[in-house]
């Protein structure tokens, strides 16, 4: 009885709503009306109620192709292909073209209908799942293609999706994945901690590999066996190579120094391909760094320029920074290919070393050339050079006329209309599909579209506008990258607070990129990634009610949470915002540790030696969005702005700046 008044009072409205529809010049209360219906008409189409639906009431609506999307999929497999390709052709200009065509690939796998699977592809799809119901069907019609995208999927340390079972077992019937590959993937299993998977597919070999099965399995028990394993294995010594790799590995994340031992004991008399001796040196190298394994700088400045590994080539100038060894600073940035060395990071180093070194004239060329970036390094180098920061900023200016015309295109409309019944997720997506589908000049007329929708106060755009210039690679709108949404908020309780507001944005630009319902995967929460437990205490310590899960959500309540959490870590640092940012991402404790391993070191050594890669490159990302925001706030003026205070660039970072 309720679905059929619904649908009476959708059709006794419908047609004086669905000419103004189309011509997209609805009056507000008509527009309300339409988009409650379109909003109960989506609800009861995610769950397939569709005799609750007035199809008549949503058809002229510009979201009708999202309550059609969900009608096409419950009718999969049985729709045809041509009745796919139909809707995709027709919703090109939509996330849900691309939405309806993996599920299309799925459900056609699923039902092996193959031939409509491969009317409806158009390569090789996204997700294992797909991909391998996709190399299913071209078995018949393209078995080379097959073969070769099935053995790419064959090759990986965790278990495969049930819709991989048949293809595996064709390509392995035809022996198109053979003994070697079985091992291949056991050894990747095995890197992988996989034990079950190592197992199972130990089992499926036959006796010419048994000598190598146990020799894993002896040395899986006891990484050290490795130095009693025999240096050849498996058929034709097939399996070496894998097992080698595969073991070292082990071993060398377990043990280094053992690791390193055996290997120098081993390593001559092995015969391995180049990439898998490249594969173990890099690996061994890499964590012989890491750890400072004694004995082993030698070996590793030996065999690191046959090893082409970047990020083995910044741990060494990371150590000889470390140990203040200034030519060797030069040395190893000097073996970099050239493309790398030109980056900021490195010309700087290669500056300072070049200042220690007495050659003021090379130091200050790549202080020069550093300062043209606009990142922490090149910042440092302006400050070096004592000159105003680069921060090659674009701006965009759009008329009038421009502006009218992308607020009526359909992805706009669709847009706006999703926001308003309360789809957030989906308008992100209709609006990036846009974004990623648009030419540079279309992409930046969205972007100017999305910045004034946040600052007409709409919480949901600033982040929108954020991953619209992301989208659209236009990383010098500073303007549009780091919208000033919430600034009076920051200032407010950054003053209550005594807390730089500037450094606050940066930190929920970095944090969140103005996401007010971001979500991490350990549970921090909104601007600034609050967690809970944190929200809770801060809370108590203000006097406040404990917010709750959603109520940290609140951007203003998280704000000044935040901004509170904030302002008790740099009392904790003697008012030092660098390692009080260090410890907003680190915590404390890590930070108090490195502050006390290091002797009184500059913030440019003490930054590049934060072990934490991810607390190395957050610091860094912070104090340069923080002088973006201040330089945006003084209207592009670069007077003033800089990365630290003198005192805090002047600062020796130990742990004398830790409050007992």
């Amino acid at each position: 009885m309720h679905a059929l008044r619904r649908r009476l009072y959708h059709r006794a409205r419908t047609a004086a709503l669905a000419g103004a529809l189309l011509l997209g010049c609805l009056p507000p209360a008509a527009l309300a009306l339409s988009d409650t219906g379109m909003r109960e008409a989506l609800a009861d189409a995610r769950e397939q109620r569709w005799a609750s639906i007035d199809d008549s009431a949503v058809a002229g609506h510009i979201l009708h192709g999202y309550v059609d999307y969900h009608r096409l999929r419950g009718a999969l497999p049985d729709a045809s292909p041509e009745r796919v390709n139909a809707f995709i052709t027709e919703h090109e200009d939509s996330p849900l073209s691309v939405w309806m065509r993996g599920q299309a690939i799925s459900a056609y796998g699923e039902a092996e209908q193959f031939d409509d699977l491969l009317a409806v592809a158009d390569g090789k799809p996204a997700g294992a799942e797909r991909q391998c119901h996709y190399a299913t069907a071209l078995l018949a019609q393209s078995p080379t293609r097959a073969g070769k995208l099935g053995r790419e999927l064959w090759l990986a340390g965790r278990s495969r999706p049930a819709a991989c079972d048949t293809l595996f077992h064709r390509l392995q019937s035809r022996g198109v994945i053979d003994g070697e590959d079985v091992w291949e993937r056991a050894m990747l299993a095995w890197k992988a901690k996989q034990t079950r998977l190592m197992n199972y597919l130990l089992d499926q070999l036959d006796g010419d590999w048994h000598t190598a099965i146990n020799t894993a399995e002896d040395t899986r028990r006891d990484p050290e066996s490795l130095r009693l394993a025999p240096e050849c294995l498996g058929p034709r010594c097939a399996a070496t190579d894998g097992f080698y790799r595969a073991a070292m590995e082990r071993l060398t994340r377990e043990d280094t120094e053992s690791a390193f031992t055996t290997w120098q004991a081993k390593a001559s008399r092995l015969d391995l391909s180049p990439a898998a001796r490249r594969a173990i040196e890099e690996e061994l190298a890499f964590y012989a760094l890491v750890r400072d394994t004694p004995g082993t700088l030698d070996w590793v400045d030996g065999v690191l320029p046959t090893l082409d590994s970047e990020r083995v080539r910044e741990l060494r100038v990371r150590r000889a920074l470390a140990e203040r060894a200034w030519g060797d600073v030069r040395h190893w940035i000097g073996q970099m290919p050239a493309e790398e060395q030109e980056n900021s990071r490195w010309q700087y180093w290669l500056a300072r070393a070049d200042a220690q070194l007495g050659d003021d004239a090379a130091a200050r060329r790549h202080y020069q050339s550093a300062a043209g970036e606009r990142d922490f390094y090149g910042f440092a180098a302006a400050e070096r050079l004592e000159q105003p920061y680069s921060f090659n900023m674009a701006r965009y200016g759009f008329d009038n006329a421009t502006r009218e015309r992308i607020a009526a295109l359909p992805e706009v409309r669709r847009t706006e209309a999703l926001i308003r019944i309360g789809e957030p997720g989906l308008a992100t997506s209709e609006w990036l599909h846009a974004v990623r589908r648009a030419t540079p000049e279309r992409a930046q007329a969205l972007a100017d579209y999305a910045a004034q929708q946040a600052e007409s106060g709409d919480e949901s755009w600033p982040a929108r506008l954020v991953q619209t210039t992301i989208a659209g690679k236009m990383w010098d709108a500073l303007e549009w990258r780091f919208p000033h949404a919430y600034r009076d908020t920051f200032e407010r309780f950054g003053r209550r607070n005594d807390v730089d507001p500037y450094l606050l944005m940066a930190i929920a630009r970095r944090e969140s990129a103005y996401n007010p319902k971001a979500r991490s995967p350990a549970g921090a929460l909104g601007l600034m990634q609050l967690m809970p437990g944190t929200a809770n205490d801060v809370s108590q310590a203000l006097g406040l009610d404990a917010p709750g899960r959603y109520g940290v959500l609140d951007p203003e309540l998280n704000i000044r949470l935040g901004s509170a959490y904030f302002s008790k870590t740099l009392r904790r640092y003697r008012g030092n915002r660098l390692a009080a940012t260090a410890a907003y991402n680190a915590g404390p404790r890590r930070v108090d540790r490195w502050l006390g391993e290091h002797r009184a070191e500059a913030f440019d050594l003490f930054v590049e030696r934060i072990p934490f890669r991810e607390t190395r490159h957050y610091v860094q990302a912070v104090l340069t969005y923080r002088a973006i925001f201040q330089h945006l706030a003084q209207g592009g003026d670069a007077e003033g702005v800089s990365l630290l205070s003198k005192a805090e660039q002047s600062s020796r970072y130990n742990r004398s700046l830790v409050m007992p």
